[in-house]
């Protein structure tokens, strides 16, 4: 059973939370459903607002559809990940908003 499943399973069975929504978000996102992925992302993020790797997924997820809710992720995640003094994930989201706000054509 691939993993995308088993985490639809534990769902399906009532065992909802953030990691498992993060979990799905990024199995989803791996399997080019970036869609889908969003959808369990922002489920991560409602049970817990505080949780960086889900926003920097989340902004990934939307990069290629929303780049102006990728850069909102990419910023809300920054602030969470700075409030818990996770430098790397900061450093990581700075880079990709830096690189979206770059590739942005003029206007």
């Amino acid at each position: 059973m691939a993993m995308i499943e088993r985490f639809e399973a534990m769902l399906a069975a009532g065992k909802d939370g953030a990691l498992l929504r993060f979990g799905l978000g990024a199995e989803y996102l791996k399997a080019g459903d970036p869609g889908r992925a969003a959808t369990h992302l922002r489920e991560a993020l409602a049970r817990d607002p505080g949780y960086s790797a889900a926003w920097k997924l989340l902004g990934k997820a939307l990069e290629a559809t929303d780049r102006t809710g990728a850069a909102e992720a990419w910023r809300r995640g920054i602030e969470a990940a700075q409030a818990r003094g996770d430098k790397q994930a900061a450093k990581e989201m700075q880079v990709f908003l830096r690189r979206l706000e770059r590739a942005a054509p003029p206007g």
